[in-house]
């Protein structure tokens, strides 16, 4: 895979890698498995709450008005 990067992206990668005392190549790794890590996390919120609203809805509702 190639990445194409801006002066911009050249230098953050550059500042990362050198204060994480890893690689560039590492730096974008650990970028992307975080983002996917917190998307499902995000998910599974919005289910659980999906959830939540539904077996509790009417309360919540209840406790609003008061």
């Amino acid at each position: 895979m190639t990445l194409q990067t801006d002066d911009e992206l050249e230098r953050a990668l550059t500042a990362l890698a050198e204060a994480e005392g890893t690689s560039r190549q590492e730096v974008v790794r650990r970028a992307v498995l975080e983002r996917y890590e917190r998307s499902g996390h995000a998910a599974r919120v919005q289910q659980s709450s999906g959830r939540m609203i539904e077996k509790w809805g009417d309360v919540l509702d209840r406790l609003g008005t008061v």
